[in-house]
């Protein structure tokens, strides 16, 4: 069997080629080749080879004699030749001394013979020990093979063992302490074992200082060390205690696997993002505007509706956009007689801080989603191989640290569910269907897809005759004359059968998709979950796509015909209506869909089977209405707030739901890319979308002539143009920022430049990623070829020594028995 190696070599033939040809064998297994060629030349040779640096005398001594069985063959059977040589049991002397140096054939090694070996190496580290080499200079030690397994039961063995443990125990008091602990971590022992060498190691009399003899520096230094140890540990376990949600998500991924923690640890993301935007439209927009309020005109009129709404009482409040000026706020001199008493005081240009506040908020957001996006590329695209990780979490998950009754409970809920989902990873087989199985999947996908895209763009169509049916109506009433209260409560109500209508289909739609993926079989639930994600992102992409359309091609456009003087303000007060109808159905979802669909199945149909939480359903929601978030950041800077409320309700309503209403799913799945996945939509299609439309109607659509802080412009860029032109007036020094105002913020080329400049850098790291896992299965490929490798030299090296023994008892053996047939 030839072996293959990699190279990392940046030569194009190497690229090309990937994998070397047998024929450079001979470069890439030098020490093999070598080796084999010394048995082919002489026997003898072996004989004298040089297996290690130690002495391994009493090594031999030790596993040799259990391991010479070349006179032991002549009875073992002819079937025995036809089995596999690497299970044989007859080998020569040569290579069972081969088998015997090879670093990974510890498995069943003698104590004595790891006692007697390491008696050396501390005896010859004892001897230079003015010298003081590292233990790394050392070369791996000559370990025995499997077929050197015995169990020590005779008296003098054991008398024997026990003296070369005296002996080691000795040696180890006798080097410093670094040695001592590194010789100790690199005997292959138990830890127990190793314990007790360590203990031993330290009763030698005359070694043992008491506290009084330690010098009080040293004292000192070990006293501040530990208490850096424990502040420590400390600070890292109070930082682990700050992670916001940190138990539940715990308990969500014991009992439900990491499909449903995705949407929970998606849900806290989205949390810290609007906390963010809070902070910083708070900061510079909503208080510098409170402390300063404008003069009102008149007290708004109250229907009751004013929370659904968002009209009313909150049409003239910080909230919207129409609240703001457009002036420079200044501090006022409190009735001074002249404006030099007054002295230093401070202005705040607000139509310039409301223009850069939000074009930095959205920069900066795109700049963390595009490292979070990278982030969470590098971390789920790891190659991890199932069979290698449920050994990992087998034998190193548990955390012995942990003692709590409840956290024990938590750990091991955690554990068996990873488990079972990574069992079934392994477990999972492809089914290799005919040519008729697969044209008939294929057409019953083809259909459902075809009945899921025809819904949805009837939906959407449906959407956009009733919001034009609506327009027309909102025309209708302005041109009317009735103003009485019943007429202008009709009027209010009436804004909400938009939103209703957009989150009916939202709630409805993606129901049907369920039941239209009945008729499809998908071989994973993963592959099934994001068919489903992939379907409702249409759905809400369509519906986002034709709303865009009415607010800023019909409402933007002609605000008169439906008597608006602050359109920006009524497309706020629209978005805040859509995310609040969105939280609204979202919760009676969780009601009818999960709590009384749970009561119906188990008090009505007498079973126990309770509904499954639909992943897909609930991360685009999530997504819809962060996307609608993101396009009221302009028309409506305190929408963040009402976002941040939505999703701490939508956190503790959706754990508590899922914990009693809902099961585990029934083939657990390991969703080890979902994060990332989240995230791309995230920043793709959500942020993407929303920053466009954002963009599109600063740089194109002319703001209200009387209201907001862009009044009286052609455009809201034109705020930062009118400042930048005011600042070269009255400085000529500053007249390169006239220019650098017109080519980096007017012109778009500098934002699409930003733009591929962020998409260049995701793409150069998804690349390097791909290219780390290629390199990374190469490198698999390459041990397991490793292995097959040391299978091929030990099945030459016996070849070899047999066709150098002529008369070997084997060879006399098939003699015999052949003369005996004729």
């Amino acid at each position: 069997m030839a072996a293959r190696s990699v190279s990392f070599d940046a030569d194009a033939h190497f690229m090309e080629t990937g994998v070397e040809s047998p024929l450079d064998e001979d470069r890439v297994h030098d020490s093999f080749t070598q080796l084999i060629h010394e048995q082919s030349r002489d026997l003898s040779h072996t004989e004298t080879m040089e297996m290690n640096s130690f002495d391994l005398e009493e090594e031999t001594r030790d596993d040799f004699p259990s391991l010479s069985c070349a006179d032991s063959c002549a009875g073992v059977p002819e079937e025995a030749e036809l089995t596999d040589p690497l299970v044989e049991t007859c080998w020569s002397t040569a290579t069972l001394r081969v088998l015997s140096s090879m670093p990974s054939r510890t498995i069943g090694r003698s104590r004595g013979a790891i006692l007697s070996q390491y008696y050396n190496r501390t005896m010859q580290m004892c001897r230079r020990r003015q010298s003081r080499p590292s233990i790394r200079s050392f070369s791996r030690s000559a370990r025995p093979s499997i077929c050197g397994y015995r169990v020590e039961t005779d008296a003098a063995n054991f008398d024997r063992e026990e003296n070369k443990r005296e002996r080691l125990v000795n040696n180890l008091q006798n080097l410093s302490e670094n040695d001592r602990v590194r010789m100790l971590r690199a005997i292959p022992l138990s830890l127990h074992e190793k314990r007790e060498l360590r203990l031993s190691a330290l009763r030698k009399p005359g070694r043992s200082f008491s506290r009084n003899e330690i010098p009080c520096c040293s004292q000192l230094k070990y006293y501040i060390i530990i208490a850096f140890r424990h502040s420590w540990y400390s600070w890292l376990s109070f930082l682990s205690s700050l992670q916001l949600w940190q138990t539940a998500l715990k308990r969500v991924s014991g009992r439900f696997g990491t499909g449903v923690l995705s949407y929970f640890v998606f849900l806290r993301t989205l949390l810290f993002f609007n906390v963010f935007l809070l902070l910083v439209l708070c900061l510079f927009l909503v208080v510098p505007q409170a402390v300063r309020p404008p003069s009102l005109s008149a007290s708004p009129h109250l229907y009751g509706l004013e929370l659904l709404t968002g009209a009313g009482y909150f049409a003239d409040s910080v909230m919207y956009y129409g609240y703001y000026s457009n002036y420079t706020l200044t501090k006022a001199c409190n009735g001074a007689r002249n404006q030099t008493s007054c002295g230093f005081h401070l202005s705040y240009n607000m139509p310039l801080a409301y223009f850069f506040t939000i074009g930095a908020a959205f920069f900066i957001t795109c700049i963390i989603l595009v490292y979070s996006m990278s982030k969470s590329f590098g971390q789920s695209f790891r190659i991890d191989r199932s069979k290698g990780l449920l050994a990992m979490k087998v034998f190193c998950s548990w955390d012995f640290k942990v003692t709590k009754k409840s956290s024990v409970r938590l750990q091991r809920e955690n554990i068996s569910i990873q488990l079972k989902e990574l069992v079934a990873e392994v477990n999972r087989k492809e089914v290799k269907s005919s040519l008729l199985q697969r044209l008939s999947a294929f057409s019953i996908q083809l259909l459902a897809w075809t009945i899921c895209v025809g819904s949805t763009a009837g939906c959407a169509y449906a959407i956009y005759c009733f919001s034009e049916y609506m327009h027309k109506d909102l025309q209708i009433r302005v041109r009317s004359s009735s103003n009485t209260k019943e007429s202008l409560l009709l009027k209010e109500a009436s804004l909400l059968a938009l939103p209703v209508a957009v989150s009916s289909i939202n709630l409805l739609l993606p129901g049907f998709f369920n039941t239209v993926a009945w008729m499809e079989e998908y071989d994973s639930p993963s592959k099934r979950n994001y068919v489903a994600i992939f379907r409702n992102l249409m759905l809400k992409v369509s519906l986002l796509g034709v709303l865009c359309y009415h607010w800023l091609g019909r409402v933007a456009l002609e605000p008169k015909s439906v008597g608006l003087e602050c359109w920006e303000s009524f497309v706020g007060q629209e978005l805040y209506r859509f995310l609040l109808m969105d939280f609204i159905f979202t919760s009676l979802d969780t009601f009818f869909g999960e709590f009384l669909w749970r009561l119906f199945s188990q008090r009505v149909l007498k079973k126990e089977r309770k509904p499954v939480f639909d992943i897909a359903r609930n991360v685009l929601e999530l997504i819809y209405g962060q996307t609608i978030a993101w396009l009221g950041l302009l028309f409506t800077p305190l929408l963040p707030v009402v976002q941040v409320i939505k999703l701490l309700f939508l956190f503790y309503m959706k754990k508590t739901s899922l914990m009693r209403n809902c099961q585990a799913p029934r083939k657990p799945w390991r969703a080890s890319q979902m994060t990332t996945f989240f995230i791309t939509l995230l920043c793709f299609p959500s942020f993407l979308g929303a920053a466009v439309c954002v963009t599109y109607t600063m740089w194109t659509i002319k703001p209200s002539a009387s209201c907001g802080p862009f009044q009286g412009l052609n455009t809201m860029f034109q705020a930062g143009k009118k400042w930048v032109e005011q600042l070269a007036k009255d400085n000529p020094r500053l007249t390169w920022l006239t220019w650098a105002h017109t080519y980096l913020v007017e012109n778009p080329f500098f934002l699409f430049l930003a733009a591929g400049i962020f998409l260049i850098v995701i793409y150069f790291h998804s690349q390097v990623v791909d290219g780390q896992r290629k390199i990374i299965e190469l490198l698999q490929e390459q041990i397991e070829n490793e292995g097959e490798d040391k299978k091929f030299l030990i099945t030459r090296l016996q070849t070899i020594h047999e066709q150098k023994r002529p008369f070997s008892p084997r060879r006399v053996r098939g003699a015999s028995q052949e003369s005996s047939f004729s």
